[in-house]
C-alpha cells in the first residue's frame, strides 16, 4: 500500500454531555493517495500508558468507557483516490450515567479495496490505522491532581528533560499547561519553557516530559540550577514543584 495516503480530521473530539443526552459528530476521511482504499471504522476502548502512548483495546465495560454508548456509520466504505468521505458517530449517554470523564475512540483501518490477499512466501502484508480520540465529559466533577515526582532525565541526542509524574485521583480528565523555569545560583531566571498540553485520564498516573532548557536560548554554563515547574489544571491554586538540574 505504498501509494496510500489517508488523513482523518479531527483526531480529537471533546464533548460536553448530560445523562440521557445524545450527540452526533462528523469525521472527515481524505484519500490523497493514488489508489482507492477500503476503510473500516470500529469503536474501540483505549487508555494511555505511563509515558502517554495510546493503547487500544477491544470495547469493554471499563469504568470510564463510552464505547457501549457509541455507534458509527458507515462502518465500512471504499474511498477513491483524491476523494473525501464523512463518517459519523452518535454517542448516547445513559440516563443514569454518573458525572465523570468518559472516553472512546473511532479506529480507522485501511486495506486494499479488494481485501488483503494472503501474503506470498517472503512477503509481508501491512495494514495501517488512525484513530479519533473521543472525550465525553458528563457533568462537572471536581479536578484532583497531584505532583508525585519531579526529576531530570538525559536521553542521548535529545534535549535535557524534566519528568513530572502526575497522579489524577479525580473522575475527570484534565489537561496540563504551565511553565518550567530554570534559575541560576543567584536566583535569576535564565530559561522558561512550556509544559506540554497533554491529558491525564481519571484515576491514572502518567509522566509528562518537559524540555528543561529553551532550545532558542544560549546553553547555560556547566553547573547546578534550580528548576521550578508550575502546572495549571483548573484548580484554585497552581501545582508547583522544584528540583535541581546539573548541566555538564
Amino acid at each position: 500500500m505504498a501509494q496510500t495516503s489517508v488523513e482523518i480530521s479531527p483526531l480529537r473530539i471533546e464533548l460536553k454531555a448530560v445523562p440521557g443526552g445524545a450527540t452526533t459528530q462528523a469525521i472527515t476521511v481524505s484519500n490523497s493517495g493514488k489508489d482507492a482504499v477500503r476503510i473500516r471504522a470500529t469503536v474501540s476502548d483505549w487508555y494511555l500508558s505511563r509515558d502517554g502512548s495510546p493503547q487500544f483495546v477491544d470495547a469493554t465495560d471499563a469504568k470510564f468507557s463510552a464505547s457501549a454508548w457509541t455507534r458509527v456509520a458507515p462502518p465500512e466504505l471504499v474511498l477513491e483516490a483524491g476523494k473525501q468521505a464523512i463518517v459519523r458517530f452518535t454517542l448516547t449517554v445513559p440516563p443514569d450515567a454518573a458525572p465523570a470523564g468518559y472516553r472512546t475512540g473511532i479506529l480507522f483501518e485501511f486495506s486494499p479495496p479488494e481485501g488483503v490477499a494472503a501474503a506470498k512466501p517472503r512477503e509481508v502484508t501491512f495494514r495501517s490505522r488512525i484513530a479519533t480520540m473521543i472525550y465525553a465529559n458528563v457533568g462537572e466533577p471536581a479536578a484532583a491532581l497531584e505532583l508525585t515526582d519531579l526529576r531530570a532525565r538525559a536521553i542521548k541526542d535529545q534535549p535535557l528533560q524534566i519528568v513530572a509524574v502526575l497522579k489524577n485521583t479525580g473522575l475527570r480528565t484534565v489537561r496540563t499547561r504551565g511553565t518550567l523555569t530554570l534559575f541560576d545560583r543567584n536566583g535569576t531566571a535564565i530559561s522558561t519553557t512550556p509544559v506540554p498540553d497533554v491529558p491525564v485520564l481519571p484515576e491514572s498516573e502518567r509522566e509528562v516530559a518537559i524540555v528543561a532548557i529553551d532550545p532558542a536560548a544560549p546553553r547555560p554554563p556547566p553547573g547546578e540550577y534550580r528548576v521550578e515547574v508550575k502546572i495549571d489544571v483548573g484548580l484554585p491554586a497552581l501545582i508547583v514543584g522544584e528540583t535541581t538540574l546539573k548541566v555538564s
